[in-house]
């Protein structure tokens, strides 16, 4: 009784088949839109911060300026509606229409631009309409997208931990490297007292001190980064350190979601952990407290991180034990 006929007399697929296909379609694009890293995008003489994903059941768009942020998702029925809409004289299947899209959007946020394509934008706080332009088999192709303003989930989902993961990650990584140079002053020093001497003066280097530097940071670079533009905010590294922060989110999910386990920990979940990294970052003129490195620290970044120990942490004074012979830069 809950399935239909067709008129060949088979049955007809049941209803809810098509609902849980569209469910995991969803499912997927909310994943892999996650994992897509935030790029600066130009709409005129409107700077905005970006990503999408696009598959053959829809597609998904984030975009922000940072003062608002909007969202549309759009599957294969919209797209197919609003394409009859906006394009009465084309006639194509809905996965044209998606290949077409993808390919004028997936261009801008990978930082390449078309003069064949033209976009433009009308915003409000709750309401943000991309206008795009172009050509679809020879024929002019127009397309609308229909962004709302996001839920606060999805703004916490996509940014802020995310950026609060990021944080706390660099952080680790800066104190790694402060370990690793005063070391390497110590050794230094240590072939300097066995009468080791410089080639080249100009390569000779003052000894690493934390805060001040951290502070020369804070007066110098800061102003400078702030007066980049907000369209600035994820370029060249940010963009790799914020896809695998995502791909860690997605993994410990799917974790959960094959463990049923809901309360495993996730890096910064805690309340402790992310005060303790914040106020790491923003106290310079007191002793900075260690962020212990997380237990599911990304480990496809720029550089390696290895936690050291506390032996290597330590700021031991010079070792004056051993004669080394010179070396390297040393004659």
């Amino acid at each position: 009784a809950g399935r239909g006929v067709s008129s060949s007399g088979r049955a007809a697929p049941h209803a809810g088949v098509g609902r849980r296909a569209r469910m995991e379609g969803s499912e997927d694009l909310d994943s892999s839109l996650l994992t897509q890293p935030w790029a600066s995008v130009c709409f005129g003489e409107s700077t905005f911060i970006a990503k999408a994903c696009f598959r053959e059941t829809g597609y998904v768009l984030l975009i922000s300026d940072l003062s608002s942020v909007w969202y549309e998702r759009a599957d294969t029925d919209v797209v197919g509606k609003r394409s009859k809409e906006l394009n009465k004289r084309l006639t194509a299947h809905v996965s044209s229409f998606l290949n077409r899209l993808s390919n004028l959007m997936c261009p801008l946020l990978e930082g390449r631009e078309s003069d064949a394509n033209s976009f433009s934008c009308q915003q409000t706080p709750s309401k943000l309409t991309i206008h795009v332009k172009s050509e679809l088999s020879g024929l002019p192709f127009y397309w609308d997208f229909h962004c709302a303003a996001a839920a606060v989930e999805m703004i916490s989902h996509h940014l802020v931990r995310p950026l609060i993961r990021m944080s706390l990650t660099l952080q680790y990584q800066l104190q790694e490297l402060a370990s690793l140079l005063v070391q390497k002053d110590a050794e230094i020093e240590d072939y300097r007292e066995s009468g080791a001497a410089l080639s080249r003066g100009r390569l000779r280097t003052e000894p690493f001190q934390e805060k001040p530097f951290l502070q020369k940071v804070v007066d110098e670079s800061l102003p400078q980064l702030c007066g980049a533009g907000d369209g600035q905010a994820f370029t060249g590294t940010l963009q790799h350190l914020y896809t695998a922060v995502a791909r860690q989110e997605v993994r410990a999910a799917q974790k959960r979601r094959h463990s049923g386990d809901a309360e495993t920990p996730e890096l910064a979940s805690s309340p402790q952990l992310a005060e303790r990294g914040m106020d790491s970052l923003v106290t310079l003129g007191s002793q900075q407290e260690k962020v212990e490195p997380p237990s599911d620290l990304p480990q496809s970044l720029g550089a390696t991180v290895t936690p050291s120990s506390p032996a290597q942490r330590a700021r031991l004074p010079v070792s004056k034990a051993k004669r080394k012979k010179a070396k390297g830069l040393f004659s």
